[in-house]
């Protein structure tokens, strides 16, 4: 693999109000999915903005672009998709699922447990005609050099994509940080004492020790079209 077999994908936007982004005001947030020819077929990380409830969509207004479009502008078609990997299952990340009917779908179990556990998600996103789960309990190596590694914080069963290319490792972050400067903040926490730091610091998240073993040289996420970079 190489980096250049990896391609992002738009799959619409929505608008986060104040009450979540810790500001007076709104922000625009794009959804982004990614595509890799990988030693395990084409892989597709997240489908893009699913269909929910009225409340719901008066929240966040979103604006989708549907799986089929996104995977036809980089040259791609739904049935070229060999292996579907969701880093979470809110409706954002889940919403062209059920166009991948009889195909594998990576998930954490405690994610899918959490799934049907209430109001977390759109039940018709997760549970549809031919859904195909394969359930992770923890890391994971699906092919060689094609890693899932558990990333929770957003949600406890999160998980993000690593990829070990010709040209240096590349992770397919998901919402593990919602913008790259956080997931830069967390890497300089892991690294505080090493540099010298006395406490007090500030905590890494408990997987980022993990992830940086593969020394990333992108690091790219779901709501940040911002690549990070050591």
């Amino acid at each position: 693999m190489r980096v250049e077999d990896v391609a992002r994908i738009e799959l619409g936007s929505f608008v986060r109000p104040p009450e979540e982004t810790g500001t007076a005001d709104y922000r625009v947030e794009t959804v982004l999915g990614y595509v890799a020819r990988t030693p395990a077929g084409m892989l597709l990380l997240d489908t893009g903005l699913g269909e929910t409830d009225q409340e719901t969509e008066r929240w966040y207004r979103p604006r989708r672009v549907q799986i089929h479009e996104a995977l036809r502008r980089v040259g791609l078609t739904v049935e070229a998709i060999d292996l579907v990997v969701n880093c979470h299952l809110h409706f954002d990340h889940i919403g062209g699922n059920p166009a991948f009917p009889g195909r594998p779908l990576l998930c954490q179990r405690r994610e899918l447990e959490t799934a049907h556990t209430g109001e977390y998600t759109v039940p018709a996103l997760v549970d549809f005609p031919g859904a195909r789960y394969e359930l992770l309990d923890g890391e994971a190596e699906v092919a060689p050099g094609v890693h899932v590694i558990p990333t929770p914080g957003h949600v406890a069963g999160h998980q993000s994509i690593v990829l070990e290319c010709e040209d240096g490792s590349l992770v397919l972050a998901g919402q593990a940080h919602d913008i790259a400067s956080q997931w830069s903040a967390d890497v300089m926490a892991a690294r505080a004492t090493r540099l010298g730091h006395e406490p007090p610091l500030p905590l890494p998240s408990s997987w980022m020790e993990r992830l940086l073993e593969f020394d990333p040289r992108r690091v790219v996420f779901a709501h940040d079209h911002a690549v990070w970079m050591p």
